[in-house]
């Protein structure tokens, strides 16, 4: 692996290794004898706000021997409309990596392509591969495993992080359902892609939580679809509460990736409830992403 573009381009047994060495990186945090990235500058290129994503990939290059520099769009040339491919060529010959946060999964792909150095996804409107990361060792911390588990997704059926929770289950054989409205469910193109037996969609939150060792939400409306009050509309009987998660199996675990809209997609009761669960998988992304700079650092060194 030398670049982290999606979950979809990794091999199954590379985002196994992804989480085993998560749980490296967590156990092992404080030891600052391992700096694969001493030396080394890393750019983080943000067309969108972040608090999780940004923090957690500083603290994650620093801990790790490396220098972080924030770019927005407003700081480099891409805000005035250099195409990525000449920011990539730039960069490229200057520091050591990029991770890399917007809107357009091509960019992303282009970037790595011109630049010629360890490219992360950050999150992209197709994909946010690190938040899958994150969400799968906090199942593998509080269940132990996600295999032979059911892992319903509620909410929006075809954004970034239903995406990538499809092609995780597709690669992992866990059992995923996703629910949503008919009009924000997967397209059938999408689904024979897929081709993952062991994945369904329907617009029956109930059936979806009925059973299910864990029951993820995000978001109605992903960044840059602020104020479409039409397709919010469609969401209210999406939203995770106590009476949807009164079927899920026993010892159930609630996710959210985070910021979270109390009394839209999440009540405050059951976000409450589930704090400890929450706020773990945010802590997660440190963990996950330093083990994904470790690994393209190592992959690049060869």
């Amino acid at each position: 692996m030398k670049n982290l573009l999606s979950i979809e381009e990794l091999a199954p047994q590379e985002l196994q290794q992804l989480v085993d060495r998560a749980v490296n990186m967590k156990t092992r945090r404080g030891n600052h004898e391992f700096q694969p990235l001493e030396g080394q500058t890393w750019a983080m290129i943000f067309t969108k706000a972040s608090t999780r994503t940004r923090v957690s990939f500083e603290v994650g290059v620093r801990e790790l021997g490396g220098a972080p520099m924030f770019l927005s769009k407003n700081d480099i040339q891409l805000g005035r409309g250099e195409p990525i491919k000449d920011t990539a060529r730039v960069l490229g010959r200057m520091v050591h990596g990029a991770i890399i946060r917007t809107f357009a999964q091509d960019d992303v792909v282009q970037f790595a392509e011109y630049g010629q150095i360890p490219t992360i996804n950050a999150l992209t409107d197709d994909e946010h591969p690190c938040q899958i990361l994150a969400d799968l060792l906090t199942i593998r911390e509080r269940l132990g495993t996600w295999e032979g588990k059911k892992i319903a997704f509620i909410g929006d059926g075809f954004s970034n992080m239903t995406i990538s929770w499809m092609w995780a289950a597709k690669h992992l054989g866990f059992e995923l359902v996703v629910a949503g409205p008919q009009e924000h469910l997967p397209p059938a193109e999408f689904m024979e892609k897929l081709n993952a037996p062991n994945v369904s969609v329907t617009s029956d939150a109930k059936a979806a939580t009925d059973g299910a060792h864990v029951i993820n939400t995000d978001v109605w409306l992903s960044m840059g679809q602020e104020g479409q009050t039409e397709k919010e509309a469609l969401f209210g009987p999406y939203q995770v509460n106590a009476e949807l998660l009164a079927g899920a199996a026993s010892g159930h675990i609630v996710l959210h990736c985070l910021p979270a809209y109390r009394e839209k997609e999440i009540t405050e009761e059951v976000l409450e409830k589930h704090a400890d669960v929450i706020f773990q998988q945010a802590e997660n992304r440190l963990h996950a992403q330093k083990a994904v700079l470790a690994t393209l650092a190592n992959a690049w060194a060869i």
